[in-house]
């Protein structure tokens, strides 16, 4: 890592960790799953059969498996939509408040600029992901769901994964946010990506499709191979050289 990248990075986590909209969202998402898993499993274990019929596949899943695969589908959407959105955000904001004309004064170079706030979303990830699970995990503790065994500790390292990589896929949000100079573009292409995630997954593609992937896998392991989970490094390696690339060539004038 430069010193100018360093630099950079250093001022986009102090900005990242003053942000309102980034702890709103981090609240948002980690009690907002959580809650809504708890209510779900918690649901589905007194026999409420409503819910019992919207969880699908998992209808017939007991104990850790209801919460953690209740807590993986909650995780796909929601996860995928919040990420979008902050990514949009920290990238967009510099085009919707006008602030990226002074941009074009920092001794630091745009494409340095606009790495340093792909790293620090990542670093961001990383966080919530850890406190997500660890928020799950202290669910199903408190449910009484039973002892920790290899199949609980694997479902909830899935979860940590398929946190981390809904991040990694909302990466297109960030170059649509750039082409588009603002944060709808960016929003856009998120829900964008949600739907075609599950056009694909019904469809039955969706473990060759990076998007869904990650989710089908937390679901079922089985069902997509190391080969197909790894496609999802891809898009994140794609976009954020796109949007590295866009920033390289902004114009004053657009």
């Amino acid at each position: 890592m430069t010193p100018a990248l360093t630099a950079a990075l250093d001022v986009e986590l102090h900005k990242l960790a003053a942000s309102r909209v980034i702890r709103t969202t981090t609240v948002l998402l980690v009690a907002g799953i959580t809650i809504l898993t708890s209510a779900l499993t918690y649901a589905a274990r007194s026999g409420n059969d409503q819910v019992i019929a919207q969880l699908g596949p998992l209808a017939d899943a007991t104990g850790w498996a209801l919460l953690t695969g209740v807590a993986a589908q909650s995780t796909a959407a929601g996860g995928l939509l919040a990420f979008g959105v902050a990514l949009s955000w920290l990238v967009g904001r510099e085009f919707s408040d006008a602030t990226v004309t002074g941009l074009f004064a920092q001794p630091v170079s745009r494409p340095v600029l606009v790495a340093a706030k792909l790293l620090s979303h990542l670093f961001w990830t990383a966080l919530v992901a850890i406190a997500l699970t660890a928020a799950i995990a202290l669910t199903g503790t408190l449910l009484g769901l039973g002892a920790w065994n290899t199949d609980v500790s694997a479902a909830l390292g899935r979860q940590l994964v398929l946190t981390v990589s809904s991040a990694l896929v909302a990466t297109p949000a960030a170059w649509a946010a750039t082409l588009g100079r603002g944060l709808l573009p960016g929003i856009a292409t998120t829900i964008g990506l949600i739907v075609t995630a599950q056009v694909t997954a019904i469809a039955g593609t969706g473990a060759w499709f990076p998007i869904a992937a990650p989710a089908l896998w937390a679901l079922r392991p089985d069902a997509v191979s190391p080969a197909q989970l790894a496609l999802v490094t891809v898009v994140p390696a794609i976009f954020a050289a796109l949007t590295i690339t866009a920033w390289a060539r902004l114009q004053l004038d657009r």
